[in-house]
């Protein structure tokens, strides 16, 4: 079973993070964990000013454990916006979304290398 991460960039709707926020985290989350094939997600904000240009302030990984990943993901954008996975107009419509696919482990640093500290 092939593991990969779906990752999707958005934004709220000026003036309506609390909204979006809620739903995304209350709901939204848990709509997409009842597709077959995700297993985890977890969201992020953005803080502090991007490295490069960037429009997005919010980023959600979704963990997919499938033979075939995009089959979980049409199924996913099946649901969206049915009784199944109701979508927030909280949400900007304006939204990027990739699947990747894991091709190597996770690199840690050497903590027996790493600087003393002060």
């Amino acid at each position: 079973m092939g593991h990969y991460t779906l990752v999707v960039m958005s934004n709220p709707v000026e003036g309506r993070d609390a909204e979006y926020n809620d739903w995304y985290s209350r709901q939204h989350l848990h709509d997409v964990l009842r597709v077959p094939g995700f297993a985890s997600a977890e969201r992020f904000k953005m803080v502090g000013a991007p490295l490069s240009e960037a429009g997005w302030q919010y980023c959600a990984l979704y963990q997919l454990e499938h033979d075939r990943p995009q089959q979980a993901v049409d199924e996913l954008l099946r649901r969206a916006g049915t009784d199944a996975m109701p979508m927030s107009d909280a949400m900007d419509p304006a939204w990027c979304a990739v699947l990747y696919e894991s091709i190597g482990g996770i690199s840690r640093a050497d903590i027996s290398e790493a600087p003393a500290p002060c």
